[in-house]
């Protein structure tokens, strides 16, 4: 063996071992860091240890290591992380308890901040407004991996004006909101389970319509009420307002008092691939001043409305709808939800916007709406199958509605009508699949199959 080949070899077996080449010293880190008891912090203890805790946290931070929390209960609060804070606990095991403060942790204008494996318990104890069990302000790459929060008496996680990452974690018994973000750079919200939020599961809100580029992919988001009240603010899966080329991917989402995904004021919003079942409201709104939405590739199972692409009249337009699965929708909106425009519609489109592909079964009232009133303008519905159906397409006849292309669908077992016009929620015409549908000129209808 040469003797480059043996140095080479000494060195990668150092390496592996930790040690240095030259000799073998015992090192400072524990198996994730510097060992928290290092600190005097005594799991289990009754006392209130935020002292003794925000010195381990200043001093690792301050050497750039990682801060190992051993397994057990921790009272603390009011603890502030700052820039290269890496707290590391053990997965189910490592509980820090919130004491009587605003916030368990937060951050202002840190970065690289890390919480990982560590269980935040709230104690249902009431936050103040606008502050979260983990509050983190103007931070950049910021990464909450592995964690539990439990018993936010608020929002479990607020964040304003972040990027980074909260992932794989699990958010339970929030009284607000489980995720709340606000002005966020370039945000990635993945692989989460929220359960039981008393408001909203994710906002993504701007105080100003921008560019977000928040991606919200493969969450698991249920039990989601509304208790502030409202028509649509809240009891929502995921809440997107005013922040532009958000996509929303992925997700499973059951049990809401109003919306799976509604995006308010959110221009090119995605909503793609979303698994969304017994929503009380509209599964997937795009409302409001928003210029550009995709809704694709959904199974919606268990809903008021299953699409709604609305308000024309708020410069609301511009959107495609393709390939969802949408079925068994309510006959009527529950008690305590916003009555709207009315329950058992499968897609409701106003302007701009193509209707192509989709599957709807089993809705009460009809399985698209085309239009309200003499909002409507360049709707094209093509190649949809409509099933089981009171009418299978109305479409606005209104005075000054614009323009409709209705073409290649199959609507079968509708009981009033297979396309008909409509003035809001009149029907005006008969069935124009046998005749009447000449005498519109905004309409196009043309091989469509009745069965």
């Amino acid at each position: 063996m040469t003797l480059n080949r043996r140095r080479f070899l000494i060195l990668g077996t150092a390496a592996a071992a930790g040690t240095s080449p030259a000799f073998a010293a015992p090192s400072p880190l524990g198996a994730f860091g510097v060992e928290s008891s290092q600190f005097g912090l005594t799991p289990g203890s009754s006392e209130d240890q935020s002292r003794a805790f925000q010195r381990a946290i200043d001093e690792t931070a301050r050497n750039r290591t990682p801060l190992a929390i051993a397994p057990g209960s921790y009272r603390v609060g009011n603890l502030r992380l700052p820039g290269n804070a890496q707290l590391v606990g053990v997965r189910g095991a490592t509980k820090l308890i919130l004491s009587d403060s605003a916030s368990l942790l937060s951050t202002v204008g840190a970065e690289h901040v890390t919480l990982s494996g560590l269980v935040l318990d709230g104690q249902r104890r009431r936050l103040p407004e606008r502050r979260g069990l983990l509050h983190v302000d103007n931070a950049r790459r910021i990464r909450i991996a592995d964690c539990e929060i439990l018993g936010a008496g608020g929002t479990a996680i607020a964040c304003t004006a972040i990027d980074g990452e909260i992932v794989d974690t699990l958010i339970a018994d929030s009284a607000d909101v489980a995720i709340h973000s606000f002005d966020a750079r370039a945000l990635t919200i993945a692989r989460n389970t929220i359960t039981g939020a008393g408001n909203n599961g994710i906002q993504v809100w701007r105080g100003k319509s921008g560019d977000d580029g928040t991606i919200v992919v493969d969450n698991r988001i249920e039990a989601i009420e509304n208790r502030a009240g409202g028509s649509g603010q809240y009891g929502n899966a995921v809440n997107v307002f005013r922040a532009a080329n958000v996509i929303v991917r992925g997700n499973r989402i059951r049990n809401c008092a109003f919306t799976a995904v509604r995006g308010n004021a959110a221009s090119n919003l995605q909503v793609e691939g979303n698994s969304i079942g017994d929503v009380r409201e509209v599964a997937v709104y795009a409302e409001f001043g928003f210029e550009g939405a995709l809704v694709a590739n959904n199974t919606i199972d268990g809903a008021a409305i299953g699409v709604s692409i609305t308000n024309f009249n708020e410069g609301g337009r511009l959107a495609s709808v393709t390939g969802n699965i949408i079925r068994n929708l309510l006959s009527k909106r529950p008690a305590g939800t916003d009555p709207g425009d009315g329950a058992g519609i499968g897609i409701a489109v106003e302007a701009d916007t193509t209707v192509t592909g989709n599957v709807i079964e089993n809705a009460p009232t009809a399985g698209m709406i085309l239009g309200w009133g003499h909002h409507l303008r360049d709707v094209a519905a093509t190649g949809n199958v409509v099933r089981k159906a009171d009418i299978g397409i109305g479409v606005s006849v209104s005075t000054g509605a614009g323009t409709a292309l209705i073409a290649h669908n199959m609507i079968a077992d509708v009981k009033r009508g297979a396309i008909v016009g409509m003035d809001r929620k009149r029907i005006v015409t008969g069935d124009l699949m046998r005749s009447g549908a000449e005498r519109y000129a905004n309409l196009t209808v043309s091989g469509n199959r009745v069965r």
